[in-house]
């Protein structure tokens, strides 16, 4: 067979040889604990378990993060058997041929007894109880303890990390498919750290039973050259004691490569870099660090009766290498623009244009938008916009971030189109608990609002996230809070973000997707400011203009008719009245309405149907404003969406009344409600009294 017959075989049954290789290697590892084997054969076990640690030792060095070596409790549970295998098939050789010679039990215990312990067995004996000493109680101890610790913090805050994802998703950072990763992520996260907190108790047995099974060889080995072979007692225990030494030796030393493996992995903190890189970084990068080491070093070097050589060639090297990180200038992020010449004049060039979307940053807040300092808040932005687009059917225009020194340190301006539009506080490295409702724990930290919901809230420190979590309370980042009010904002004000740019951008976008149907419509049939104003007055009142078809096809029906852009809106309204009654209500089917007492429908049918009638009276409005607001609130809190039923005729003057008193109050009109739903009247709007 040639290697590309070969090759192809792998290729055709490389999967299936995969799946069968670890059920072949745990049969391969009983077999060496009952079958005796050659010595030769156990040469090359041996030398295989020793490759085995080493490279289990070099992915733990070079892993990033601790899932990216997630066979490792599997991987450790196979070594150790292996380990204790070749531990049981050596012993056996051992006492059955010992009385041969040193080279009985293979040329690898050999080396290990006679080169490395120089045929010492006195020697062997404290240099094996050293590495245990090493292995047992210093690696192996620490790493049970680590991933303990660690298993038990990591189960405590998955459900916490599962509702970051969560805020994550809801602020737009990432989409649904990458909400599904992380959780992912975070349940095999946890899953790890579980199995390792098991797995550790692996190397802490393979430690106890190397101890145990070294005594047992020389015993029995003791015995075994005296009581059988007639062996001297002097004979026997420089035979069988230095063989079973070699042994112990042999599997130690690989025991000890994967217990500072494990302990490697479960150490692991970050996920940027792996461990030989943050050493370098975080250790070897500072000059004053490595300036002062060189001078107590020196100062060392120059006592009389140290070894001066070697303090004074030491604390050279790392003088030199201190000089040389201070000679070493950072580079520049961003070239400083150049001030211009005091004489020259003004043109067109300094007028710059107001930003259509701005979001200003005091100082303490810089950090969050600089990658340099792992900030992340312009990457959330981006999410927030494209999360938008997505809900709302446009791309709203760029954020403009830049820093303003007239805002207090932790403080943060939104602005449309030059004007402030809200503002808040956000503390880099704290974290804003939100109280859902209904919940009285007390939290330490310093009591604020939900600049996004208006929710009471506390801003705490990281240590207190656990417990708020667990209390029930929602919490977030600093970064989140502000792209979720930012995200709060743009929903709210997305009509003005809909200026003639995005709408033609729009016009466009639909234009690839639909060409005959943009084309036939605007702007023949009506032009883009009609079309503009039309999907304004949607967006004015929550409705989302992601079906552009629908919304087009109407304008379409009814632009022949009347080109005025509130009838036109209110059309497309009675078109798209399955999606709006949805985004109100969801699936259901039977809708929880508020409605008007007949009586007073009448008198606010004269006063607004008409323009010629007299106008509303303005206590009657101010009542009726006051009545909707309250009703609203109380429908909310019973967890019912609040939606007020009218006629057609005043929808869109009871909705312009009500706007500014209860924003979240839906008007729709009789028309507007889907065939296959059904009404339920709930509270009644009376003329009165509310």
């Amino acid at each position: 067979m040639n290697a590309q017959n070969i090759q192809g075989w792998l290729g055709a049954h490389g999967a299936r040889v995969r799946r069968a290789a670890a059920p072949l290697l745990v049969v391969a590892i009983l077999a060496l604990m009952v079958l005796p084997i050659p010595a030769w054969l156990l040469d090359g076990f041996f030398t295989l378990n020793i490759a085995v640690a080493l490279m289990v030792m070099m992915v733990a060095a070079y892993m990033v993060r601790p899932l990216d070596f997630a066979a490792f409790p599997a991987v450790l549970l196979l070594a150790t058997l292996m380990r204790l295998s070749l531990n049981v098939a050596s012993t056996r050789i051992v006492l059955l041929e010992g009385h041969t010679g040193p080279g009985a039990a293979g040329a690898v215990i050999e080396a290990f007894g006679h080169f490395l312990i120089g045929g010492n067995f006195a020697v062997g004996l404290i240099v094996f109880a050293i590495l245990v000493v090493i292995n047992f109680i210093v690696v192996t101890k620490g790493a049970e303890r680590i991933a303990e610790v660690s298993a038990r913090f990591t189960l405590d805050a998955m459900p916490g990390k599962q509702m970051a994802v969560d805020a994550d998703l809801n602020a737009g950072v990432i989409d649904e498919k990458e909400a599904r990763k992380r959780r992912a992520e975070v349940a095999e996260e946890a899953n790890f750290f579980g199995a390792m907190d098991g797995a550790s108790k692996f190397v802490r047995g393979d430690a106890i039973a190397g101890i145990l099974i070294l005594l047992i060889t020389i015993v029995g080995g003791f015995a075994v050259g005296v009581l059988q072979h007639g062996m001297s007692a002097g004979k026997a225990a420089d035979t069988y004691i230095l063989l079973a030494v070699g042994d112990a030796l042999v599997a130690q030393i690989p025991g000890l490569l994967i217990s500072v493996a494990a302990a490697m992995v479960i150490s692991r903190v970050g996920k940027e870099d792996d461990v030989g890189q943050q050493i370098v970084q975080q250790l070897l990068t500072s000059p004053r660090v490595l300036g002062l080491t060189a001078g107590i070093l020196g100062l060392l070097g120059v006592i009389p009766g140290m070894p001066n050589t070697v303090f004074l060639l030491a604390a050279a090297l790392l003088g030199y290498g201190a000089w040389a990180l201070s000679r070493r200038k950072p580079q520049q992020a961003l070239a400083q623009e150049q001030p211009p010449a005091p004489d020259a004049d003004a043109t067109w060039d300094d007028l710059q244009p107001v930003a259509p979307l701005g979001l200003e940053l005091g100082y303490r807040l810089i950090a969050l938008v600089d990658k340099n300092r792992q900030g992340d808040l312009l990457t959330r932005i981006k999410g927030v916009r494209r999360k938008f687009a997505q809900e709302v059917g446009f791309l709203p225009p760029a954020v403009h971030v830049r820093d303003n020194l007239e805002l207090k340190p932790s403080a943060y301006r939104v602005t449309l189109r030059g004007v402030a539009i809200a503002d808040g506080e956000s503390f880099p490295g704290m974290f804003l608990a939100i109280n859902p409702g209904g919940l009285s724990t007390p939290l330490i930290g310093t009591p604020t609002t939900d600049p996004a919901f208006g929710l009471p809230a506390h801003w705490i420190e990281e240590r207190q996230r656990e417990n708020a979590q667990l209390a029930g309370f929602t919490v977030v980042d600093s970064e989140t809070v502000m792209a979720t009010h930012l995200s709060h904002l743009m929903h709210t004000q997305a009509a003005r973000l809909l200026s003639r740019t995005e709408t033609q951008q729009l016009v466009e976008h639909v234009n690839k997707l639909a060409p005959k149907l943009i084309e036939e419509v605007v702007p023949k049939m009506v032009s883009v400011a009609a079309f503009q104003k039309v999907l304004q007055l949607l967006l004015e009142e929550s409705v989302h203009i992601r079906d552009i078809r629908t919304i087009v096809e109407t304008l379409a029906e009814h632009a022949a008719v009347t080109t005025d852009p509130a009838e036109l809106a209110r059309r497309v309204r009675v078109a798209l009245a399955p999606a709006i009654v949805q985004q109100i209500y969801g699936p259901a089917r039977e809708l929880d309405v508020i409605a008007i007492e007949p009586a007073f429908e009448r008198l606010l049918m004269q006063a607004l149907a008409n323009a010629q009638a007299p106008a509303l009276d303005p206590g009657v409005a101010d009542m009726f404003t006051r009545s909707a607001a309250e009703v609203a609130e109380r429908q909310e809190e019973q967890g019912v969406p609040a939606c007020l039923l009218v006629p057609d005729a005043i929808r869109g003057a009871i909705s312009r009344l009500v706007r500014r008193s209860a924003p979240r109050l839906q008007v729709l009109a009789h028309s507007e409600i889907p065939e296959t739903h059904t009404i339920r009247i709930g509270p009644i709007l009376r003329g009165a009294a509310a």
